[in-house]
């Protein structure tokens, strides 16, 4: 009779279990006396308890609270471990305290939810970076191609990667970034992507550029087989996040939502004025980057004008140059000259006395400033 009652049991269990097909996850940490965890974990955490076995002598509990499922397990192997709790109200919660010991070891870490963005101070520097003189390609994530444009990052005020992305799909979700600036240049090739309220999937061609405004949902859908861009980040580490909620495209183009001061720019070089250059004898194509950022950065694509060039110095904080076509010379202040062909890079810090000499008739330059407004004068 015993036996007949389990396997009914055994029977129901299973067929509501494949009725369901609930699945959970739980993270497994020690204790030596549950009694002294409940409360920590129910009263200062803030967590609910949801289990707990066997009635006379409890040995196993199980919590949930803040996206997290605990399992506490007396006499578990594991080491006790820690635990981070993010949160809009750091000073709100576990009455203000940043850093807390559970009863049964476990480390609890309160922190900030959205930190705000932090931007360290420029580590002024003069850096010229040629393509002849690297070592091989980085590969990086999803087989993309790195090169490191500014390897002291300038303190980690800025990050620039040359990029080589294989041609196909490309393996992107829905994401976003928590960055002051971000600039995509394509460089050669063509990529398709698509982004938050700005509409259908578009074609990012050769010779133009987008800004991502921080924390715009967009996705990298496919790129041509000979896809070569130029990536601006700043500060130089940002944290990227998945959105596993947001289908894209989701709606209509919004052309004017700004995002924590930012507009989205996609702009397309075909039909773009060009006009003198701060730099005389070179002109140069304004994307409308410093505009719609609120003056955080510039984007400007430079060629040669009509005169001599002259030495000059400038006052702002970052600028940063790429050779895209044609060749030229850097002259710099106690340098020797530099002769610079496409793929090269060099960063001026403000003061340093520099010339353009000796360019090519096809010379073009990506040129990115921050900010988008500073000084220059020849002397």
């Amino acid at each position: 009779m015993a036996d007949n009652f389990t396997r009914t049991i055994s029977r129901a269990g299973g067929a509501a279990a494949a009725a369901t097909a609930e699945t959970r996850a739980e993270v497994r940490l020690p204790t030596q006396e549950l009694r002294d965890d409940i409360p920590f974990f129910t009263k200062v955490l803030g967590m609910r308890m949801d289990m707990i076995y066997p009635a006379d002598d409890p040995a196993v509990a199980v919590f949930s609270g803040h996206g997290l499922r605990l399992r506490i397990e007396k006499d578990a192997p594991e080491p006790p471990g820690t635990i981070r709790i993010l949160t809009d109200d750091p000073d709100g919660f576990a009455d203000g305290r940043r850093s807390l010991t559970a009863p049964n070891g476990t480390r609890v870490e309160i922190d900030e939810l959205n930190p705000p963005l932090v931007l360290p101070p420029t580590e002024h520097a003069f850096v010229v970076r040629r393509l002849k003189d690297q070592a091989s390609w980085i590969i990086g994530r999803a087989g993309m191609r790195y090169r490191d444009l500014v390897p002291s990052r300038l303190g980690g005020s800025i990050i620039a990667s040359h990029i080589a992305v294989p041609g196909g799909p490309v393996p992107d979700m829905v994401h976003f970034h928590k960055v002051g600036f971000q600039l995509i240049f394509c460089y050669r090739g063509w990529v398709d992507l698509v982004y938050e309220d700005q509409g259908e999937p578009f074609r990012l061609e050769a010779g133009n550029c987008v800004i991502q405004p921080p924390t715009i949902r967009h996705r990298v859908l496919h790129a041509s087989d000979n896809l070569q861009v130029i990536e601006i980040g700043v500060p130089a580490e940002h944290v990227t996040e998945i959105d596993h909620e947001m289908q894209l495209p989701n709606g209509p183009a919004r052309p004017d939502r700004v995002w924590e001061g930012q507009r989205f720019v996609h702009h397309r070089a075909e039909g773009a004025e060009w006009r003198p250059f701060r730099i005389p004898g070179l002109i140069a194509r304004d994307t409308t980057i410093g505009e719609n950022t609120g003056g955080v950065a510039g984007v400007q694509v430079v060629r040669r004008g009509d005169g001599p060039i002259p030495a000059t110095r400038h006052d702002g904080d970052i600028l940063f140059t790429f050779v895209m076509e044609g060749q030229m010379t850097l002259e710099g202040e106690g340098k020797e000259p530099f002769g610079l062909t496409a793929g090269d890079a060099f960063v001026i810090p403000p003061g340093m006395v520099t010339r353009y000499a000796e360019p090519s008739e096809d010379v073009e330059l990506l040129e990115v400033t921050l900010p988008a407004r500073f000084e220059t004068v020849a002397v």
